[in-house]
């Protein structure tokens, strides 16, 4: 019943548009119903997923499950575009005054679905109340370089900066900088189910956990203008529920947790179309730093050099993801494959020499964490393929242990692993943020790695303005962490959606930090 009365209102407002039109210009339109005719069926698209978001405020937690939504439903000053790796303009054009001054210069007549105009005050707002609310898990974190916003006049807002920060443009990419309407939200708390942006489409209907319906926004004024009417998106449980809504046609599109059997399935049917393209999702393993074993380089090391990600990923995932030789993948400025530069192939020869020279007697007792669900249903394949490799070596002599994810994450970050398994999604399109989670005091990864060479580095290539010298401070930083070895490197995966073959578009709709940009999508 919702889905049909949220249809029908958008037929509705279609018409209504349509009416205004005719009347302003006084002559006939060709293309309008005729007396006694339909109105024109609306477009609205019916996707599935087994994400669960979990606020639609861009101030919220910063989850990929809500990204999607987010993405949809507000605009940012600055946006990427399919096939184009550097920033354009959204809402606004922008540059760098100097290296601690990033002015935007925002387009005239914008305006959020309530009819309230966006300005400069809006914008100072939506990254004041961010930074004010600094809610856990959210994206605060990200502009911690920011120290005020100011608004000269109502079209331009200045970004103050603490020190120079060549991140800021990508950072103005991420959902953490969608603009909110300053008299829609409360500047002390979230409003985790309603949402008010000015993106390509407005909230029409949520029930959390359930489903969520989005309407075209004919007000905004940006790259993406929609090319249908709206989205029905709605929640499953599981992969097997996903599946079976895309392939029986109950949706037309579904993604996110397939899992390579089903993946493998659905590459042979042919009720669908099946879209992959190269993910920003890594796999690694990282060393905590306080286990005595691992607090030892040659140990690392030598693991690294043992790791064989090509027999790994074939024999677990198929094709379906892409041996990682650094802790930044391919597609990401100043990207070099350091692991492979620095280990070569596979070899136990070379391993063995590693730990020997260190004095290191073998067998290395070494314990491995990982968690059984989080990371789907593959990871206890993974790991055993990773002790069958290190034990086969004569060299290690592998401990598996597994908890379930909350107590895992617990223990991964206390130490309880002298190796534990993990991933990362960038919460921005750059390399930096493949890296400062290891490096950086206080970010994500903090396994007790100290390097002064690597923050060095890292500290370097945030501040600096030139690009092409940035791409070679974030090579030597790659470098470093391959000689270091605070984490090592195992896969990239991709994003694979299933959609009917009506669908068209699709490879355009994949963002690489794992979320669907509609607006492109038509049947």
């Amino acid at each position: 019943m919702l889905t049909e009365w949220w249809r029908r209102g958008a037929v509705t407002a279609a018409v209504g548009v349509l009416s205004v039109s005719l009347a302003a210009c006084g002559e006939p339109d060709d293309n309008a119903p005729h007396p006694g005719e339909p109105s024109p069926k609306a477009m609205v698209l019916r996707l599935a997923t087994t994400d669960q978001v979990t606020s639609l405020d861009p101030a919220g937690p910063y989850g990929v499950a809500s990204r999607t939504v987010q993405a949809n439903l507000y605009q940012t000053l600055l946006t990427i575009m399919p096939g184009k790796p550097t920033p354009v303009p959204d809402a606004a054009d922008c540059q760098f005054d100097s290296p601690t001054t990033y002015t935007c210069s925002l387009k005239e007549g914008l305006k959020f679905p309530n009819g309230h105009e966006l300005t400069s005050s809006d914008v100072k707002f939506s990254f004041e109340r961010l930074l004010k609310l600094k809610t856990p898990n959210g994206p605060a974190p990200l502009f911690s370089s920011l120290t005020s916003v100011s608004t000269p006049d109502d079209l331009t807002a200045v970004f103050h900066l603490k020190s120079p920060d060549a991140r800021l443009p990508y950072l103005l990419t991420t959902t953490a900088g969608s603009i909110v309407d300053e008299e829609y939200y409360p500047a002390n708390k979230l409003l985790d189910t309603k949402a008010m942006g000015s993106g390509p489409y407005q909230l029409a209907a949520y029930r959390p956990g359930e489903r969520i319906m989005l309407a075209r926004f004919d007000g905004y004024r940006g790259p993406r203008g929609p090319q249908n009417d709206g989205a029905d998106i709605t929640f499953v449980k599981d992969s097997t529920a996903l599946y079976q809504a895309v392939t029986t046609g109950k949706t037309d599109l579904a993604f996110h947790r397939f899992g390579p059997n089903l993946l493998d399935k659905l590459r042979t049917s042919d009720q669908v179309q099946l879209v992959e393209s190269d993910s920003a999702a890594i796999q690694f393993y990282a060393f905590h730093m306080k286990s005595l074993t691992s607090r030892k380089l040659a140990v690392r090391r030598a693991f690294a050099q043992l790791l064989d990600r090509q027999t790994l990923v074939k024999r677990v995932y198929g094709d379906h993801v892409a041996p990682l030789f650094s802790l930044v993948p391919p597609g990401f400025g100043g990207q070099v494959d350091a692991f492979k530069t620095e280990y070569k192939q596979p070899n136990k020869t070379a391993a063995a020499a590693i730990l020997k020279e260190a004095g290191i007697v073998v067998p290395v007792p070494l314990t491995v964490g990982w968690t059984p669900v989080q990371y789907g249903t593959t990871a206890k394949a993974e790991v055993l393929e990773l002790k069958r490799q290190l034990d086969a070596s004569g060299l290690f002599r592998v401990t598996l242990r597994n908890a379930d994810w909350p107590e895992y994450q617990t223990l991964a970050r206390a130490g309880a692993y002298d190796v534990y398994y993990g991933s990362w999604i960038p919460e921005y399109p750059d390399a930096d943020d493949y890296l400062a989670p290891f490096v950086q005091a206080g970010g994500g990864f903090q396994n007790g790695y100290r390097s002064s060479a690597a923050a060095k580095l890292l500290q370097q290539e945030t501040t600096e303005q030139n690009g092409l010298e940035r791409d070679d401070l974030i090579g030597q930083l790659q470098g470093v962490l391959a000689k270091e070895v605070p984490a090592v490197p195992a896969w990239q995966s991709r994003f694979t959606v299933a959609a009917g073959k009506d669908i068209e578009n699709v490879p355009a709709a994949l963002n690489p930090l794992s979320f669907l940009y509609l607006s492109g999508l038509r049947k």
